[in-house]
């Protein structure tokens, strides 16, 4: 009986081992809530899906990047707090979504501020600010640098990306097809969508350990759209598969990586993008598909079943 009792025990612990000693480690991030409308959904269907694909998959903790410039009709701020009824936080990604390379510098942080003076009362708001279209001012250093110095004055922190798979990208395809009529394949759309996003972390957990000499806890860059609310589950089910721990957001930015300001000829892009070039590694330093030609072909022939042209 001892024997057996022990054996039993083993047992359980060799099952609960690979997430117990998983070395990825990611956290899940979604930009521009509320966003605007998909191809198969309301805006209220899409928010209630996706807390609800969450909790079945279990993740503990999403962050959402907020952009309360979107709240335009009734209902937009209670979907939002709606998120962190269900247990994830907010943050900042700016008022209006503009261009830093495009904006003066004091625009673009009176911009945050309106965004912030929203976000503050708020229950699970953080102090966390995602550039727009990860866009950390280009080649203007002088640029960057006063907006890095205006977000260190606001005690806010750079809420960066280091894995991500142009998922706007398929979102803006999908509505695309979805307009013009053609047949979309729904089971081909999920494998691309959780194939890619899994490539996208492997990638860049593979470069980050080039660049840094281990594996941080990963942050992978989202929106809030109709597919992530349709396969986030089926996303969070490979990743596992493929050895990835889900770990929240808190946890993820406590990493020694929030401080890191890499000082490269262009500041735009993921994080492990940008210390890798500072380190002087060779491009291609960014996944793949977040080349648009590459990306726009796989989608017409796996989605449409059309020859690119």
């Amino acid at each position: 009986m001892i024997r057996s009792i022990a054996a039993a025990f083993a047992l359980i612990l060799l099952t609960l081992a690979p997430a117990a000693t998983a070395q990825k480690r990611i956290a899940l991030t979604f930009d521009d809530a509320p966003r605007g409308a998909g191809a198969f959904l309301t805006r209220q269907e899409r928010s209630t899906r996706l807390i609800a694909a969450l909790k079945k998959a279990r993740v503990e903790q999403a962050a959402f990047f907020v952009n309360p410039g979107n709240i335009r009709e009734p209902g937009d701020a209670a979907m939002v707090d709606a998120y962190v009824r269900a247990g994830h936080v907010l943050a900042n990604h700016s008022f209006s979504h503009p261009h830093l390379n495009q904006s003066a510098v004091a625009d673009y942080l009176a911009d945050i501020d309106k965004a912030e003076a929203w976000l503050k009362p708020r229950p699970g708001r953080r102090p966390w600010f995602r550039y727009p279209f990860l866009d950390e001012g280009g080649k203007d250093k002088a640029k960057r640098d006063a907006v890095r110095a205006g977000l260190a004055s606001r005690g806010l922190t750079n809420g960066y990306v280091t894995a991500e798979g142009s998922d706007w990208n398929i979102e803006q395809l999908t509505i695309d097809a979805k307009k013009a009529g053609k047949t979309i394949d729904m089971a081909a759309l999920r494998d691309l969508y959780v194939e890619t996003h899994v490539q996208a972390a492997d990638f860049a957990d593979a470069l980050m350990v080039k660049t840094i000499g281990r594996s941080p806890p990963h942050v992978m860059l989202l929106h809030e759209t109709d597919i992530a609310a349709l396969y986030i589950a089926d996303l969070v089910k490979a990743l596992r598969a493929d050895g990835w721990q889900i770990v929240t957001a808190d946890f993820a930015y406590a990493d020694p990586l929030k401080t890191a300001a890499p000082d490269v000829p262009s500041a735009n892009g993921t994080l492990t993008e940008l210390l890798a070039w500072e380190k002087g590694l060779p491009a291609p330093r960014w996944y793949e598909r977040n080349q648009i030609p590459l990306a726009n072909r796989l989608f017409a022939e796996r989605v449409l079943h059309e020859k690119a042209p």
